[in-house]
């Protein structure tokens, strides 16, 4: 069932960060109960994985039967999570204040933006904006280009949600032990900041220029780069450490003395060599030739054919449920193994927590 069994949390329905933290906690066992709008539906269809293994109970939050609800809940939780901008929850009477005098043991785990205060808290955004001034998407970017967002992942679900999951169970484990709940000012600006902390540290000591795509891990070096095959498909170097740049050059035979790791006037250079090397076999040549080499050197698999990989078919990485190809729950634990359940119904899972009928 989970290492999270026995923890309960209440959701209020939002997007992005929200559900997938949620989705985290149910993966890792915890009775997650989803609080809608009466006649929401899923965003992407009833098999959106970032809604798997917990039920959606409607609720009208603006009525006082839908407040009554997710007060009783609330009143039982370990904690509640929600993803509205700040004052919301309040004007609604479902703000931290009331809950936690109701149950001083809640944690209350607020997901937003920009975070609860400051003076764009209460400003619309999405991800792209997130990172743009947490200085994330500037240093994303090849020399000369403009940056280039990574999909959503580093606001909404690395420096939003995965810092949401951690606050909240750092806020149950401690309300354990103190018998005192607080909030959780998730921000995702906060998060992805804090992801880029390596990077701080090598530019305190020269080892990061400010100007995006110069540099060891943002495409400035030859041997940590993304190089296209001779069908269209794409190979990922990241050959760091001696040992490995050794070991790649072999394979590509290409003579050590002939390319110096790090010499950076010539990285340019380099790079249109190892380039046309690539060029010269497919894909599937080079997964072939690199991926069981010391090389640190794979093929570039995407959404469609990731699945497939015989490394991912091994561990069971992604899985079909509800005809929809998903990746299975991560991490894994060898006592008490995550894993997706069939969520119950609205009317089962209120009455184990002692509610006998759902309001919508």
């Amino acid at each position: 069932m989970g290492p999270l069994q026995g923890v309960k949390i209440v959701e209020i329905a939002g997007i992005g960060p929200g559900p997938f933290a949620a989705m985290l906690l149910a993966d890792m066992g915890a009775d997650v109960i989803r609080i809608d709008r009466p006649g929401g539906s899923p965003a992407f269809g009833a098999g959106d994985p970032t809604l798997r293994g917990r039920p959606i109970v409607a609720a009208d939050l603006k009525t006082d039967e839908g407040k009554d609800l997710v007060r009783a809940l609330a009143d039982q939780a370990d904690a509640l999570i929600e993803g509205n901008r700040p004052g919301v929850m309040e004007r609604l009477g479902l703000g931290p204040d009331e809950l936690l005098a109701r149950n001083p043991k809640l944690v209350y785990g607020r997901m937003t933006g920009y975070g609860q205060d400051g003076p764009l808290s209460s400003v619309a955004g999405h991800d792209i904006n997130y990172i743009s001034i947490s200085g994330v998407l500037g240093a994303i970017a090849r020399k000369g280009e403009r940056p280039l967002f990574p999909i959503n992942l580093a606001g909404d679900y690395g420096g939003g949600a995965m810092f949401l999951v951690v606050g909240v169970l750092a806020g149950i484990l401690e309300a354990r032990t103190s018998g005192k709940g607080q909030v959780v000012d998730a921000a995702m600006t906060d998060g992805s900041a804090l992801l880029t902390a390596m990077m701080y540290g090598m530019r305190a000591v020269n080892m990061w220029n400010d100007e995006a795509g110069t540099n060891l891990l943002d495409s400035g070096a030859h041997f940590y780069e993304v190089y296209e095959a001779k069908d269209g498909g794409h190979v990922a170097i990241g050959a760091i450490e001696p040992q490995f740049y050794a070991e790649l050059l072999r394979l590509l035979e290409i003579p050590a003395e002939e390319m110096p790791q790090f010499d950076m006037a010539r990285w340019p250079e380099f790079k249109e060599r190892i380039a046309a090397i690539i060029a010269t076999k497919t894909r599937e040549e080079w997964a072939a030739i690199l991926e069981p080499a010391e090389a640190c050197a794979t093929a570039v698999y995407g959404f469609g054919d990731a699945h497939e990989h015989p490394h991912n078919v091994a561990r069971g990485t992604f899985i079909e449920r509800s005809g929809v190809v998903q990746p299975a729950p991560a991490p894994r634990f060898d006592r008490t193994p995550s894993e997706i359940r069939d969520a119950p119904s609205a009317e089962e899972a209120l009455a184990s927590w002692g509610i006998q009928a759902p309001v919508g």
